[in-house]
C-alpha cells in the first residue's frame, strides 16, 4: 500500500497538481467522484464494471490525497476508525444497522 501512495504522490506532484490538491478541494473532488459512480446506478441495476472500477479508483485517489494533506497516514487512520466501529457495532450487541 506504501508504494501505491508513493505513486500517486508522484503523479501528483510530477504534474505540480499539489496546489491545487487543498484538503477542501479534495474533499469536494470525493463528493463529485461519489454522486458519478451513483450516476451508474442511476436508471438500472446494471452497470458498467469498468466505468465503476473507474470511479472507485478516483474516489479512492482523492481520499489517499486527502489522508496526505492532513499529514496523516491511511493504515493509522483505518485502523483506529476500525477500532471505533468494533466499539460502536459489538458482536455483543444488537447487529441491527442503523
Amino acid at each position: 500500500m506504501k508504494e501505491l501512495i508513493k505513486e500517486i504522490i508522484k503523479f501528483r506532484d510530477e504534474r505540480d497538481w499539489k496546489k491545487y490538491h487543498t484538503l477542501d478541494n479534495l474533499s469536494k473532488s470525493i463528493s463529485i467522484e461519489a454522486a458519478e459512480l451513483l450516476e451508474n446506478f442511476q436508471w438500472s441495476n446494471e452497470y458498467d464494471h469498468e466505468n465503476v472500477c473507474d470511479e472507485l479508483s478516483d474516489i479512492m485517489i482523492y481520499c489517499i490525497m486527502a489522508v496526505e494533506a492532513i499529514g496523516e497516514d491511511v493504515e493509522t487512520i483505518i485502523r483506529n476508525k476500525m477500532v471505533k466501529n468494533g466499539m460502536k457495532y459489538s458482536l455483543d450487541r444488537n447487529n441491527i444497522l442503523r
